[in-house]
This record gives structure tokens, C-alpha cells and sequence, in this order.
């Protein structure tokens, strides 16, 4: 190294503006939770001893002498520390060795005790190679070139092989054997020392020998620096979990967070307690994040794309399930410009499961319940509710999900209708079944999900009771009752005029909006009016006449209905009403025309899309087939090839 190294060991020659070799490994060391380092001295001893304590490193390191190291090799250096070598596992390097972070990693996360070498790289004429064997390493010196690969003296090695090596390096020693390397004594162990191979194929591992070395290592570090590392987050708390994975991660490069929007959370999970503000606020003060930005959706694609990370973190949870599809996206989009995926073991801490059933036991609380469906609509524009009338229909609702597009689509809300309540238990859909037992099914369904309730209030009964329903719901979490405006025996709206329904005055109607909008207790709770006058064929000027007053009564919501399957009267209504109202809500039921998508209906500045009996709809035939299906073959196998396992079921309802 001439001149560069006349005033101190070769260790403590710069490679960049902020680091010398000593300098950058134990800051690696240190940032890997390496607490103890034994540092082999001889040249410059007092330089490098004054050199490591300036450098303030959480470190404890032993200095050891070698007082003859000018007329030994390292060999012999090994052997002055020996006594402070046998406690543990140990990592093995030499001071001039160079090397990037993913390189330990991978080292440190081998079970086996590994050896650094090179698939890609030509062997070189004067520097280790090492010898391969049936997978481990046999030989490892400057002179094989037959079945080798190019090697460094970087090792990773557990205790009951290191104790090995290091009894034949001491009989080496005793036996005046102190000019050779340490690989020498190895070579004749190797059978019992079992070390592997680490390959790290074209990743900077390399030594400094000469000021040519000095400027090749240094430029490739430079591009080390550089490189950027990608991970998103969707969390609304930080665990000892979440800062491991991120420590892992920014020791790769300039560390990019991506936080999921508000909408994708929702869409993923369940509404986020903490906005998007907030939790990116929370990522940008963690120490080594560089830049926080949002991801608008569970697909990374946009974001890989603009950004160009050169690598992308996650945990290897994602490998099989729902997730699945989502990396193969990002591992197709890597591929196009050459970044890499980088995935570390998903922690299945049971103390991470806790808090998360904590968080989940948080939104399903009233008070926090009550409120999501209106901002849902705010924040999404659009929200879809799912018909349930048990508690298991309900745990449908809340857990099935489909990926689309790199988009994950699941219900928003849940409705509980009083049809489906009253055909679960037999009765007929007229008002039959008592607001006791129908706040008992809201009970269940609540005990065991997290979502918003619609309630279907049918016409709200009497004002005066109305206000103890309105009361009663907003206490127990409910975030909408819809009201319909008919008086007398209720029958379903689809029979349309086939049977004899009145509809209510709208003064009458806006007398009960208002006595149910004034019982209420907070501003989360939504009152929706819905209007008969397209079902009982009265025409869109009373639908829209009812419309304007039913908001000017205080209705939080408007719902629309049809029971024809031509959308065009519907459409006609949301555009007219929308004309002079563009802020109240629209609740619609497609259950006649049902060839509408929800992205029409957003686009035309519908609201809330119910579906308002479909898991009744489907449950009964196939329960009525399973029946008659035992009966035809007098026994159950065929009808258990169509049935769902009861472990599938089981796993559909949660321990807590």
C-alpha cells in the first residue's frame, strides 16, 4: 500500500469521506447487534487502539498483542487470543476486507457455519480460492484452482466448529508453525470442521491489497451508498417486529417507505383508527428512513416503477396466500429493470398477534364502529354492504376478499335486513319479528366482526318509537338505519302494487326524520330515508319532491328503489337529484337490476350499494339440496362431496 499506510495500520485506510475499513466494519458490526469484537494488533498498535476509542461504537472490544507479528502471519495473531475465542459463535475477518451489508446478513442467517465465495468471479492467481466437496468446503488456499471458487476470509462459523479449527491453530503454534495462514491448520480439520459455502456471487466482498484495489473497492462502495431499498407499510403501531425488518432493511441502502392510503387499508384490512397523515408521520420520525411516500393501492407496480428501488424488503409471509399474487407483481416488475426482492422470515411473536387482536377488538367497539361508515364514504366515495343475519353470515362478510388488478375488493358494511331476519327464523317479512330479537342478531353479528351495520329499520314504526330504535341503535354501534316511507302493514317492496302498500305524507315523514335526527346523541349516526315512489309507480316527480324535503328534514342519506331490472329510472333519479344535491348520499339495492357495476353507479354519483339478500338467496337451495340429495341416496357421501369441511368452517370464526 506504500505511502497510504506509512503512518497506521492498513485497517484504517480511508475508503470514503465518512469510513476507513476498521471504521465501516464495526459500524456494520455494531448495527447487526454485535456487542463484542476482538481486535488483533501489531503495526501501529497505539494508533489503532486510540483510532477504535474515538469512534464511540456500542462496542466492547479486546485488544490482543501480537508482539512478534512481524516475523508471523495471522495464524499466530489467532493464537495470542485464543483464551478470549472460545465462548461463542464467532465471526472471522481480516482488517483489510471490505464488504456489503447483505453479505453478512446472509451470512449471519445461515444455520451452518459458511465461508464467503464467489460462483461468478474468476479465481484469482494469488488470493484464497476454496476447494468444494460434497457441498462443504475441503481446502481453502492461494494455490487450488482445481473444484474451487474464489474466496475471502470472511466466515461465519458456530462454536463446535470453531473449536476445532482453533485446537489445531494452537498445536500449529506449540509446534513453532507461525508463518503460514490459519487455512492451513483448517485444511486439516476440514472433515470434522464443517463449513459450507456462501456465495455471494457478484456482491462487494473484497480485500484492499494495493492502491489499485484501494480504488476499485471504493468506487463499487460508492454504488453501494447509493442504491435505494423499497417496503411498505400498512401498520397504524410500530412493534419490535416492524424495527427489526426496517434495521434490516436500510442496512441495504437509502431506505423508501411506501404507507398505504386510507382507501387501501380499508380495502385490505379494515378502516385505519389512524390516518394516512398521522401513520406516515410515525414512519418519517424512525431513524435511517429517508423518504416516506403513499401507496395508493396494494399493488407496488406505480411505485417500483417511478422509483426504481434496487431492492424491495418485505417479510416471507406473502409467498403463499392472499398475498401471493401481489409478489409475484413486484417480483415481475423487478424483473424489468433489474431490482431484486429481499424477504426475511415473518415473525409469528405471539405477543404481534395480541396487539393485533387488541386493534381489532378496538374498532369494534361502538363508539369507534358508529362512525367509519360515514367516512368511509368520504374517503372512498363508494361503499358496498353485504346482507348477513348470523353471526357466521357475518363472519363471511367481514373475511372474504378478492385481489383484482393488484387491488384487493371486500365488503365495506354489513346489512342486516329485515327480510333475511325474519325468513332465518320462518316468519313472514311484516314487521312480525319484535326490535328485541332484531337487536339481538345485530349482537351477533357484532360479537364476532368489526364492520359498519346498516340497519334495515323497515318504516320506523310509530315516531315515538322510532326515537327509543334510534337511540338504542346508535348505543350499540350502528352506523345507518334505513327508513322507508310507508305507513301500516309492511310488505316488501317488490311486490310492488301487487298488494295494497300506503305510502306516508312526507310532512308525516319528515316529522319522523326530524324526531329521529334530534333523539340522536352524536353526528355519527345516519338516518336514511328511502323512497317508495319508483316501486308504487307514483313517478319521479314525487320521488324527487320526496327526496328534497326528506334531506331538508335532516335525512344523512337518500336511498332509491326499483324493481325494475332496466336501471334507467334509477339513473334518471340519481341525475336529477344530484343536479341540485350533491352531497347528500345515495343508497341503492340492485337486487332487480343487477347488471349495473358499482363503478357505473360511483360514476353517476351513487353512494352506498347494498346487497340486500344474496347469502339467504343461496344458502337455502343449496341447504334444500343437501337435504333432498340424503334423501335420493339414503346416506350422506354424496351429499358430503358438496359440503365444506367443518375445518374450513371452524377456521372461519375467530379464537378471541
Amino acid at each position: 500500500m506504500g505511502v497510504i499506510t506509512k503512518e497506521h495500520p492498513k485497517c484504517m485506510t480511508e475508503i470514503s469521506h465518512k469510513n476507513t475499513i476498521l471504521s465501516r466494519q464495526l459500524k456494520q458490526l455494531a448495527s447487526f447487534g454485535i456487542s463484542e469484537v476482538v481486535i488483533t494488533t501489531g503495526y501501529y498498535d497505539k494508533v489503532l487502539v486510540d483510532y477504535c476509542e474515538v469512534l464511540h461504537l456500542p462496542l466492547k472490544i479486546t485488544f490482543v498483542n501480537n508482539p512478534i507479528y512481524d516475523s508471523t502471519n495471522y495464524i499466530y495473531s489467532i493464537y495470542c487470543a485464543r483464551d478470549v475465542l472460545k465462548d461463542d459463535d464467532i465471526l472471522l475477518m481480516h482488517g483489510d476486507l471490505v464488504f456489503e451489508n447483505l453479505v453478512l446478513q446472509t451470512m449471519l442467517d445461515s444455520e451452518r457455519s459458511c465461508m464467503a465465495v464467489s460462483s461468478t468471479l474468476p479465481l484469482p492467481q494469488k488470493d484464497f480460492k476454496a476447494v468444494i466437496k460434497d457441498g462443504r468446503i475441503d481446502k481453502v488456499g492461494i494455490e487450488f484452482f482445481d473444484d474451487a471458487m474464489a474466496a475471502q476470509p470472511l466466515y461465519k462459523i458456530n462454536k463446535e466448529d470453531w473449536l476445532l479449527w482453533l485446537g489445531r491453530i494452537e498445536a500449529y503454534c506449540d509446534a513453532n508453525n507461525r508463518k503460514c495462514y490459519a487455512e492451513n491448520a483448517f485444511n486439516e480439520v476440514s472433515d470434522h470442521c464443517k463449513i459450507y459455502p456462501c456465495d455471494v456471487k457478484d456482491m462487494l466482498c473484497a480485500e484492499i491489497d494495493t492502491p489499485e484495489d484501494l480504488e476499485i473497492v471504493s468506487k463499487r462502495l460508492a454504488e453501494v451508498n447509493e442504491r435505494t431499498v423499497y417496503m411498505c407499510f400498512s401498520t397504524e403501531y410500530i412493534h419490535s417486529g416492524h424495527v427489526a425488518i426496517i434495521n434490516k432493511a436500510k442496512r441495504l441502502g437509502r431506505l423508501i417507505i411506501g404507507i398505504l392510503s386510507d382507501e387501501a387499508v380499508a380495502s385490505y384490512k379494515r378502516f385505519p383508527l389512524i390516518p394516512f397523515e398521522e401513520r406516515k408521520a410515525l414512519i418519517e420520525n424512525i431513524a435511517g428512513v429517508e423518504r416516506v411516500v403513499e401507496q395508493k393501492t396494494l399493488s407496488y407496480a406505480d411505485n417500483l416503477r417511478a422509483l426504481k428501488p434496487d431492492y424491495v424488503v418485505h417479510g416471507d409471509d406473502w409467498c403463499e396466500g392472499f398475498q401471493k399474487p401481489i409478489r409475484q407483481e413486484v417480483c415481475s416488475v423487478l424483473e424489468e429493470y433489474g431490482g431484486k426482492l429481499i424477504e426475511y422470515p415473518y415473525s409469528n411473536n405471539p405477543k404481534y398477534k395480541e396487539l393485533d387482536a387488541n386493534h381489532r377488538a378496538e374498532v369494534s367497539m361502538p363508539d369507534i364502529r358508529r362512525g367509519r361508515l360515514r367516512k368511509l364514504i368520504n374517503m372512498k366515495g363508494l361503499v358496498t354492504a353485504m346482507e348477513a343475519h348470523s353471526g357466521i353470515t357475518g363472519l363471511i362478510v367481514e373475511n372474504t376478499k378478492v385481489l383484482q388488478d393488484g387491488k384487493t375488493y371486500q365488503f365495506d358494511a354489513m346489512w342486516i335486513s329485515s327480510l333475511c331476519d325474519s325468513t332465518a327464523k320462518g316468519k313472514p317479512d311484516i314487521e312480525l319479528v319484535d326490535m328485541t330479537s332484531r337487536f339481538r342478531t345485530i349482537d351477533d353479528i357484532m360479537e364476532v366482526t368489526t364492520k359498519p351495520i346498516i340497519f334495515d329499520g323497515d318504516t320506523g314504526g310509530l315516531t315515538e318509537h322510532f326515537v327509543y330504535t334510534v337511540r338504542s341503535l346508535e348505543r350499540m354501534g350502528v352506523s345507518m338505519v334505513i327508513i322507508e316511507d310507508k305507513t301500516g302493514l309492511k310488505k316488501n317492496s317488490l311486490f310492488g302494487t301487487e298488494v295494497k302498500q300506503t305510502q306516508a305524507s312526507i310532512p308525516d315523514f319528515c316529522e319522523k326524520i326530524m324526531a329521529g335526527k334530534k333523539a340522536q346523541k352524536t353526528k355519527d349516526f345516519m338516518i336514511c330515508a328511502r323512497i317508495e315512489s319508483l316501486i308504487l309507480e307514483r313517478g319521479m316527480a314525487d320521488a324527487l319532491e320526496r327526496a328534497f324535503a326528506f334531506t331538508e328534514a335532516g335525512a344523512d342519506a337518500i336511498m332509491i328503489h326499483s324493481r325494475k331490472k332496466d336501471p334507467a329510472e334509477i339513473f334518471e333519479f340519481v341525475a336529477k337529484f344530484r343536479e341540485k344535491n350533491t352531497t347528500t348520499p345515495i343508497v341503492v339495492v340492485p337486487t332487480s337490476f343487477n347488471t349495473v357495476t358499482e363503478q357505473e353507479f360511483k360514476d353517476r354519483g351513487v353512494n352506498v350499494v347494498i346487497y340486500a339478500n344474496q347469502l339467504t338467496r343461496t344458502g337455502f337451495p343449496a341447504m334444500q339440496d343437501a337435504a333432498r340429495t340424503i334423501l335420493e341416496n339414503h346416506r350422506a357421501k354424496e351429499c358430503d362431496d358438496k359440503c365444506m369441511s367443518i375445518k374450513e368452517i371452524i377456521t372461519l370464526i375467530p379464537e378471541e
